[in-house]
């Protein structure tokens, strides 16, 4: 059965082919064979070979033998929009005195599917297991960004994500309850921010608050994340919640500024 978009006669389903088998690669599988690639994207292998070539000759992947990888040359979507939307003046400043004052990595994502999309990182030398970087997707319901974002969107909208997502268990701290999560929106919803320990991986705690726009409405959240060898859960809340919420309002402020990345990130 064809979605939605797939019966709008201005959809281009090449397209959407030629995007899905770019998305196939991954750090768990960065060069890959034609019967792989036309597995993971969902397409047959006679789909997947023209969109292969076609890619080929544009530049956008590249053949080694019989394995197609990404080129550097893809780098280029990134790039445009981190640039085109300002990020670097918008967001990254607030982030760095996050940074600096609290000796935290600091990031902020956005909701993409059922997960969390990082849109900013600022990192301290600090080793951790789970690393996060500018492009970095992680299951929205174990993070604390995910649900400070999902906790302020409309009722039906968290009912519709509690329906479709896989919550699956990453730590044995990890929400897997759909009643369980609920309640913890509805938590977050009252305190206004939510903090996180070893949901998403071991020895990791985070803190986050949502970013809103004018109609009060949440498009975003930013985080200070560290290990449990330096601060506690509680520890974390009272001494880092303060200044999260003046980063968040500085960031709400220069969004107003540059409405296109506004524009970019509501949901």
């Amino acid at each position: 059965m064809k979605t939605k978009a797939e019966k709008d006669p201005e959809y281009l389903s090449t397209l959407e082919r030629g995007l899905r088998v770019l998305r196939a690669f991954d750090e768990h599988d960065p060069e890959m064979r034609l019967s792989e690639v036309a597995a993971k994207a969902g397409l047959s292998p006679a789909v997947a070979r023209r969109c292969l070539n076609t890619l080929v000759s544009l530049g956008y992947i590249g053949q080694y033998g019989r394995n197609f990888l990404l080129k550097p040359e893809v780098l280029a979507f990134g790039s445009a929009f981190m640039s085109s939307m300002n990020i670097e003046q918008v967001v990254s400043p607030s982030l760095q005195r996050l940074r600096d004052e609290m000796g935290d990595s600091s990031s902020m994502a956005v909701i993409a599917g059922n997960d969390v999309l990082y849109l900013a990182h600022v990192s301290t030398r600090r080793q951790i297991r789970l690393g996060a970087a500018v492009g970095t997707r992680f299951p929205l319901h174990a993070t604390s960004m995910g649900k400070a974002i999902l906790a302020f969107r409309p009722d039906l909208e968290i009912e519709e994500f509690l329906a479709t997502a896989e919550l699956k268990v990453l730590t044995k701290n990890t929400i897997t309850g759909l009643d369980v999560l609920r309640e913890r929106l509805m938590q977050v919803r009252t305190q206004g921010y939510d903090s996180t320990c070893e949901e998403l991986d071991m020895g990791i705690v985070s803190l986050a608050v949502p970013i809103f726009d004018a109609k009060h409405m949440s498009v975003a959240a930013i985080n200070c994340s560290t290990t449990t060898g330096r601060t506690t859960q509680q520890e974390m809340i009272a001494t880092r919640l303060d200044g999260l919420r003046t980063a968040a309002a500085e960031i709400q402020q220069a969004l107003r500024r540059w409405p296109a990345l506004l524009h970019a990130v509501q949901i």
